[in-house]
C-alpha cells in the first residue's frame, strides 16, 4: 500500500485516480487550468494508537511571504506535537501555519513540516487540503481517502531502523576478516556494502551483486527484523577533490547515472521479495560538502569541484537518488554530511546544511525522502575527545587557537553530529531525522592512546598531549597510520544518533599508495603516498598514509591488522 496520497484539484476540473508522489497537470490539457498547489501527505510511522506524518506543500501560484494549510480528519485523529510549522486543532479541523523562518514560499517552491498524532480505529488520510483558502488536492486514488495504511505492513517506516533489528553481515568482508590472524574476533560485525560502479549492481569480478546481498540478508533475517546497509557511490565526476576515489562516470554523464545506476538499483530494492528488510542507503559520500569547501576563491579550491558546482550534477544526482530510492517504502536514505574536521568551521557549517537542502529538493525529491544523515564515513575523526573540550582555556588561550583545532567549533564527531543535526532541522529538515556515525576506524587505541590531558604549558601541548586522534591533521584521510577500530556497531547510542555503524568496511583500502593501472576509474592521489608533504587541504602536513596500499576498496591486510591492534574499546 502506498504511504503517500497525492492528487490535484485544478481550477476547472477535479483530477482523480492517482497515487504516489506529486505530479503536475499539463497546462495545455484541454479543459484543465493550472494547478494552484499540491500537497504530499505521508504517514511515516504508525503504531497502535499513534502515528507520525510528513507533509510537503508545493506552491504553483504567486509567491507567498506566509502560508496556512488546513484540512479536516474524518476520524478522531489528534495532533499532539509538530515541527517546522505552528499546528493547531479545533475538533476535526487542523491548521498548519508557517514558522518565522519558513514563511517564504516562491512560485514552484516547496516547504515541509511534520507532526505526531494519536488515533483510534482507522487513520484515514484527509480528503481535502486548502492553502490560504485555495483547494490544493483531493485524494482520488485507489482505496480512496478512507483507506488507512496497514500498521503491520512491511512498508511502514519506523523512526529508527536500527532499533530492535539485527544488521547484515557481508559474507565476503567477513571471510576476508576471518582469514587474518585474530580476525574472527570481529568477522561477525555488520558493515556497509559499497555499490561503487555500475557493474557492482550485478556483481563485478566474481563478487556478490545487489540481489545476492539482499537474498543473503533475507536468509540472515529469519523471523526478526534486519537492516542491510548499502553505500550509493557513483556520481558523475565523483569525489572531485580526491583522485583515489574518482569513479567511472565523467562529469557530464548525469544521464548514465540516472538510467544505468540509480534506476536499476531502485528496481531491485523495490522488488516485493525484499519488502520485509530495512534497507539503509548512505547516499553519495564526499560530494555535496566539496561544493562548499573546495570551490571558488578558497585556497582549498580544486578546478574539478568548480566544474561540478557549475554543472549542478552533484545536486541533481543526489536529488534523483533520494527521489527514486525514497519511493521504496522500506528504504531509509541517509545523506553524507562530511565530518567535523571538514565542515566544523563557521564558514562551512551553515552553507553545507543549505546545499544539502537544495539537493534534497532537487529532481523531484522532497525533504521527506531523507531519513537522516551520516558523518565520518570512511574517515578517522575520534568519536569523543575526553581529555579536552572546545570551551577549555590554557595559558590564556582558547583550545580553538591550538594548531590542531585551528578555530574549529568541534573537537570530535559526536558533538559535531549532534550540532549539525540541529542545523539541518533549522534549515528545514524534519525534526525527527537521525544521525549515523561511522566508527569503523576512529578508535585510536593501543599503547599510544593518551590517558589524560596534555601539559598545560601551552594550548598546543595541552591539546596534542591529550587528543586521541593522532593524525597530523584532520584533513588527512587516506589509510592513516596508527588508526584503530572504533566503537562496535550499536543502535541508539546517544541523543539524536540512530546508530554507530561500520559503513566503511575495516581493511578495505582508501586508495593506492602509488599509481596502479585499473579499469575502475580510480586515479592516484598523493594523499595516499606516505612521502607526500601535503597541500592546503591538510595545512601542508605529511599525508600520514600507510605504505604499500592497494586500490580503494581492495583488501589491505596490513591496515586491517593495525586496526585490530589499535582497537578501542580493545578487542578481547
Amino acid at each position: 500500500m502506498s504511504r503517500t496520497r497525492t492528487a490535484l484539484l485544478a481550477a476547472m476540473a477535479l483530477v482523480g485516480g492517482v497515487t504516489g508522489t506529486a505530479f503536475a497537470v499539463d497546462p495545455g490539457t484541454a479543459g484543465v487550468a493550472a494547478v494552484p498547489c499540491t500537497v504530499d501527505y505521508k504517514i511515516q510511522n504508525q503504531w497502535g494508537t499513534g502515528f507520525t506524518a510528513a507533509v510537503t506543500i508545493t506552491n504553483n501560484s504567486a509567491a507567498k511571504s506566509s502560508w496556512s494549510l488546513k484540512w479536516s480528519y474524518a476520524g478522531d485523529q489528534k495532533v499532539t506535537s509538530g515541527w517546522n510549522a505552528k499546528l493547531s486543532q479545533s475538533g476535526a479541523a487542523v491548521t498548519a501555519a508557517n514558522e518565522s523562518y519558513n514563511g517564504q514560499l516562491g512560485t514552484g517552491g516547496s516547504v515541509s513540516f511534520g507532526f505526531q498524532g494519536s488515533y483510534s480505529g482507522s487513520n484515514a488520510i484527509p480528503a481535502t487540503f486548502t492553502l490560504d483558502g485555495v483547494t490544493c488536492n483531493v485524494d482520488g486514488g485507489p482505496g480512496g481517502p478512507t483507506d488507512p495504511p496497514d500498521p503491520g505492513g512491511p512498508s511502514t517506516r519506523v523512526n529508527n531502523p536500527y532499533e530492535g533489528a539485527k544488521v547484515y553481515v557481508n559474507p565476503e568482508w567477513s571471510a576476508n576478516a576471518a582469514a587474518e590472524p585474530g580476525g574472527s574476533r570481529v568477522a561477525n560485525q555488520p558493515t556497509g556494502v559499497w555499490l561503487d560502479r555500475i557493474a557492482a549492481i550485478s556483481g563485478a569480478g566474481g563478487k556478490m551483486g545487489l540481489r545476492d546481498h539482499l537474498d543473503e540478508a533475507l536468509r540472515q533475517k529469519g523471523s526478526g527484523e534486519l537492516v542491510v546497509q548499502f553505500v550509493i557511490y557513483n556520481l558523475p565526476g565523483r569525489d572531485c577533490s580526491a583522485l583515489a576515489s574518482n569513479g567511472e562516470l565523467k562529469a557530464d554523464e548525469i544521464g548514465r547515472y540516472k538510467t544505468e545506476y540509480i534506476d536499476p538499483i531502485k528496481a531491485i530494492l523495490a522488488d516485493p521479495k525484499y519488502a520485509s528488510l530495512r534497507i539503509v542507503t548512505t547516499v553519495e559520500i564526499d560530494s555535496l560538502p566539496n561544493l562548499v569547501t573546495n570551490t571558488g576563491s578558497r585556497p582549498t579550491a580544486v578546478p574539478q569541484c568548480d566544474v561540478m558546482k557549475a554543472n549542478g550534477n552533484y545536486v541533481k544526482g543526489v536529488g534523483y537518488a533520494l527521489n527514486k530510492l525514497g519511493d521504496v517504502p522500506n528504504v531509509y536514505n541517509y545523506v553524507d554530511a562530511g565530518h567535523h574536521g571538514w565542515i566544523g568551521w563557521d564558514d562551512n557549517f551553515g552553507p553545507t546544511a543549505a546545499i544539502m537542502k537544495e539537493a534534497a529538493t532537487a529532481e523531484g525529491a522532497t525533504l521527506n525522502d531523507v531519513h537522516g544523515f551520516i558523518t565520518n564515513t570512511a574517515n578517522y575523526s575520534a568519536l569523543k575527545e575526553n581529555n579536552f573540550t572546545i570551551n577549555d582555556t590554557v595559558a590564556g588561550k582558547s583550545v580553538r587557537e591550538s594548531k590542531w583545532v585551528d578555530w574549529n567549533r568541534y573537537v570530535d564527531e559526536l558533538s559535531y553530529a549532534q550540532a549539525f543535526r540541529n542545523q539541518l532541522v533549522t534549515a528545514g529538515f524534519n525534526a525527527n531525522i537521525g544521525m549515523l556515525i561511522d566508527t569503523s576506524r576512529n578508535g585510536w587505541g593501543g599503547a599510544a592512546r593518551p590517558t589524560g590531558p596534555g601539559a598545560t604549558t601551552s594550548v598546543d601541548t595541552y591539546v596534542d598531549g591529550g587528543r586521541y586522534d593522532r593524525r597530523l591533521n584532520t584533513g588527512n584521510w587516506c589509510n592513516q597510520a596508527g588508526a584503530g577500530l572504533g566503537e562496535r556497531p550499536k543502535a541508539a547510542p546517544a541523543p539524536g544518533i540512530d546508530a554507530y555503524v561500520w559503513m566503511k568496511p575495516p581493511g578495505e583500502s582508501d586508495g593506492a599508495s602509488k599509481a596502479v593501472p585499473n579499469d575502475e576509474g580510480k586515479g592516484f592521489d598523493r594523499m595516499c603516498d606516505p612521502t607526500y608533504t601535503g597541500n592546503p587541504r591538510n595545512n601542508n602536513n605529511m599525508s600520514g598514509a600507510l605504505p604499500d596500499a592497494p586500490l580503494s576498496g581492495h583488501w589491505f591486510s596490513a591496515q586491517f591488522r593495525q586496526l585490530m591492534q589499535n582497537a578501542y574499546p580493545p578487542l578481547s
